[in-house]
This record gives structure tokens, sequence and C-alpha cells, in this order.
């Protein structure tokens, strides 16, 4: 089950796996800790980039799709996980109510639909699909890659206005595997007696990367002291510019002067740990958006002067025709891992506080300092079933994949306890944490 993978683990990134496993009864008592004072989010897959000299978060995503890309030896510990999370919200939870992406019916995505179904049914739960798209008036056949049929059925709200569900189905819990990126429809809203998960303000409409990031500074210089190593070892620099028009270019001058700033720090840290052979750049995206939409890669900020008419569109109009103004600058974090001489970077999935699975992106046609979350994305499944919680402390660092796999998920986690975080504190109704 382990890919064959190429990975540059050398220098300050064995240093730090070294520390991170010498340190794993400390690592797992302080995530105890932090999840007796914080809520993790229902779900979460973190993408992470191993750059050989270190590892970092750069996504994170509250309404993961991809978990049909989960190893099928993963699915016992995805329905145990599922079984936890949902004693959280509706101990004696019956029925859930899982309502996925408007318009994509890609098979991909739906073969993802389908897993989490099974995944929630053998928790011991009735599910059902309901719609947000109002042209589905009536229970509606989708058809799956493998010959199996989903049916899709359109939402009703109750009389009394106060509870969603379906046709003679009334869930206790709403999962929602939707980004809201369109924007928060007013069938979901003013929900009351049912578990809405995640909240509405997770989604696109309301989220920003900006806050996450945030978030997840503070969690990390917690974490580094916790093992003396550097946080930025596990975070990239990161700075944020709004009321940017690429097409008028009106801003440009602030998010030039924040791409300089955010480039000299790195050069500062490469010239520290005596990193020669990467030239640094910045990622800049949407500070609220997903599908690897509106990316681009930027050494210097002069490029940004230079940008053409194909690029400045790219980056004003992502997902659902939304219009980009506020900006994320990014350190460029590269990847140095490939398979079969293909980029790859893993991507980590969590259900409630546990590790669940992961795969690693992988993409022939890109290089290591560009986005992998592209068409034509392959996707070969993480070893975690190979008893990911325990490392094998006998060996050395860098030569055993279990170890690898607990690092990733150690850092996952600490995108997800930011996740928690950034959730509380962006929360409109805070009483309820």
């Amino acid at each position: 089950m382990v890919p064959h993978l190429v990975t540059a683990l050398t220098g300050p990134l064995l240093d730090l796996e070294e520390k991170i496993l010498a340190a794993t009864p400390a690592i797992e008592r302080w995530f105890r800790l932090e999840w007796q004072e914080h809520t993790p989010p229902f779900y979460c897959s973190v993408d992470l980039r191993n750059a050989g000299y270190k590892l970092a978060p750069v996504d994170t995503n509250l309404f993961p799709g991809g978990f049909n890309h989960l190893a099928s030896e993963m699915l016992p510990l995805s329905v145990q996980a599922a079984m936890a999370a949902i004693d959280k919200y509706c101990p004696d939870a019956r029925n859930l109510l899982l309502i996925p992406e408007v318009h994509d019916r890609h098979p991909t995505y739906l073969d993802n639909v389908a897993r989490l179904m099974q995944i929630f049914r053998q928790t011991g739960l009735h599910v059902r699909l309901g719609s947000l798209n109002p042209e589905i008036t009536q229970p509606t056949p989708l058809a799956l890659p493998d010959g199996n049929m989903l049916v899709i059925e359109p939402l009703v709200r109750s009389a009394n206005g106060r509870r969603l569900g379906l046709k003679d189905f009334d869930p206790c819990t709403i999962l929602v595997n939707n980004d809201l990126s369109a924007g928060i429809p007013d069938i979901l809203q003013n929900i009351h007696e049912q578990s809405l998960l995640p909240p509405l303000h997770a989604g696109w409409a309301l989220r920003r990367k900006s806050n996450h990031f945030t978030a997840y500074d503070e969690v990390v210089k917690k974490f580094g002291k916790l093992i003396g190593v550097d946080p930025w070892m596990l975070n990239p620099f990161h700075a944020k510019c709004g009321e940017v028009d690429f097409h008028s270019g009106e801003g440009l001058d602030c998010l030039a002067t924040n791409v300089d700033a955010v480039l000299a720090k790195i050069r500062k840290k490469y010239k520290e740990y005596g990193i020669k052979d990467q030239k640094p750049f910045v990622i800049i995206k949407p500070d609220a958006g997903t599908y690897g939409k509106g990316i681009i890669s930027i050494r210097d900020a002069a490029e940004l002067k230079d940008l053409s008419a194909a690029q400045r569109d790219k980056m004003a109009v992502i997902k659902d025709g939304r219009v980009v103004s506020d900006l994320n600058i990014q350190e460029g974090v590269p990847t140095f891992e490939s398979i079969k001489d293909a980029v790859a970077e893993p991507v980590v999935y969590m259900i409630d506080r546990y590790v669940v699975g992961g795969y690693y992106r992988v993409h022939a046609e890109r290089g290591v300092d560009q986005n992998l979350n592209a068409p034509g994305s392959q996707y070969v499944p993480l070893a975690f079933a190979q008893q990911h919680a325990v490392p094998d402390l006998r060996a050395k660092p860098g030569t055993a994949a279990p170890n690898r796999f607990y690092v990733y998920g150690v850092v996952a986690r600490l995108a997800l306890l930011a996740a928690s975080l950034e959730m509380e504190r962006t929360d409109p109704n805070p009483e309820v944490y």
C-alpha cells in the first residue's frame, strides 16, 4: 500500500521528524488537553507541502470532497470517528441529511458523496441526499461510475419553518458537503432545532483564509515551544491585501508591497538555514475560495505589472462567478515529493479530531512550485492503514513510512486545531461555545 515515493528528507526536516517522534507523548497529551477546550470541525482535509527543509499546511478545507480517494482499509476508522462526531451533536440520531454541491455531478465527486453515505450508514444512520438546486423538484437519480445510483431530493422546511428535511424524512443532523461559495441559501438559515454541520460561517460566503492562518500562527507558536523547533518549519509566512481589482489595477500597489514584504521574510529564513538551491516565491490566492481557482505563483512583485489579460481574468473571478477583491499572499512551499517522476503533495483527512486517511495529490504536468489542485491531478492513497498513530521509534529518521505519516497527521491536526479557533472567533453566535 505504500506508494513508491521519492522525498527530500534532509537536514532540517530530519531534525523536525526526530523532535516530533521524541515528543510523541507530550504532543498527544497537548492535543488531548486542547480538545477539552475546543471543538474540532466535524470533518476537514488539509493540503500539506513537504519542502525537505519544512513541512507546512497550505490549505484547510472544511467541506472536504475526495473521501472516495481514501484507501478502503481506512473505512472502519472513518466509521469510528464518524460515530464519535455524531455522538457530540445528537447521540440518539437516527436520520442524517447530506447536502452536496449543487452543480457538481462529476463522477468523481458523486463517488465522494457515495463514500460519505457509506460511512454514515455504517454508524447506524439512515442517510438521504437533499439538493439546494431549485430545479430539483422531485426525487432525481444520479448515476455512479460503478453502475449504482444515488437519489437526490428537494429540501423541505417544516410547517413551522424551524426544521429542514425531505418529504417524510426528518433528520436530527444535517451535514453540508457544499462550500457555500455562492452564498448562504435562505433555506439553510434560522435552523434552531437541528445540528447543521459545519456551521454556516464555515462556508466561503463568510470564511477567510487570513483568519485561519492567523489562528494557525498562534497554534504553531505554542507547538514549536512545546517541542523546541522554529515555528517557521511548520508554517508559511502570509499576508492579506484587500480591495484589489485586477481589471482596473486598483490595489495592485498594496499587493506588490505585501508580496515584497513576504519575499523578504522568506529570504531571511533561507539565509538563516543555508537554503541556497531554492528561490523564494509566493502564492497569491483569493482570501475566500476553493477548488484551486484564482491562484498564481510570483517570484518578484514586478511580475504583477506584466500579468496577461487571461491571468487577470483568472484572478478576478472564481467559483460560482464570485468576484475576487481580497487576496491572501502565502509563502510558496515547494514540494520535493514525487511518484514516478510526477510531483506529489500529501492531503490528510480528519473526522472530528481523528486522522482517518489521506492521499497524495499527483500531477505530472506541474512543477514543484505550482498548485497541484488542478485538472489532470491523480490520487494515490496514503498508507495510514499501517498503524499511522503508532510511529516506529526504533527507526532512523526519514527511513520509516509510518513515521512520515505520523508527522503528516500531527501537522494536519495543528491545522485542524487552528480551524477550531477560527470557527470560534468568527462565530456570529459565540454563546454556543
